[in-house]
């Protein structure tokens, strides 16, 4: 139950920007939900906009320690990961995307169907779930690939270089193919 409530969040999380986009693009301050709040700069309620996601993703990393646990360590003193291949950047095309679409975007229902679509797709897609707030807890991401061809995505705080020396003995499972690396967070 922890792991589908998890995996909500994540894709929550990770498409939750283009929100925030659209209500800067359309000039939506705070203070038309909270009137005494109208006299502020408009900045505050962006930030404001832009801070519930980054919070929403601390807390789904917080939350993250009940999930299932795994590993990937040595066996006979040979590391499993064959391969590393650095994901941060392949991205970045994806989330240009979200954001001209949300530029794009002129009325919020179509907004919110579009949300509810790519909302819909990031979960049921299960086998990534990028999210560039991440970056902000210094967290990476990686494609791994071991020993038996098998790719996984790994969220992880360290940086990693030499596949021959890699061992993750404190994982998280988020699915199949899809980790938190916790040993990191030490």
């Amino acid at each position: 139950m922890i792991n589908f409530l998890f995996r909500l969040l994540l894709a929550f999380n990770a498409t939750s920007l283009i929100l925030v986009v659209y209500l800067v693009k359309t000039h939506y301050v705070v203070g038309n939900i909270f009137p005494v709040l109208n006299n502020r700069l408009d900045f505050v309620s962006y930030l404001f906009y832009f801070i519930i996601p980054l919070l929403l993703t601390g807390f789904s990393l917080w939350i993250s320690k009940w999930l299932d646990n795994d590993s990937i360590e040595f066996k006979k003193n040979t590391s499993p990961i064959k391969e590393i291949e650095q994901a941060n950047n392949a991205f970045l095309p994806s989330y240009l995307g979200y954001f001209f679409v949300a530029l794009g975007v002129n009325d919020f229902e179509t907004l919110i169907f579009i949300f509810a679509i790519l909302f819909i797709f990031t979960f049921l897609s299960q086998t990534l779930y990028f999210n560039p707030l991440f970056l902000f807890f210094r967290y990476h991401f990686y494609y791994l690939t071991t020993n038996n061809n098998v790719r996984i995505f790994l969220i992880s705080k360290r940086k990693l270089k030499l596949p021959n020396r890699l061992s993750f003995s404190n994982l998280k499972r988020i699915n199949d193919y899809t980790f938190l690396d916790k040993e990191g967070d030490k």
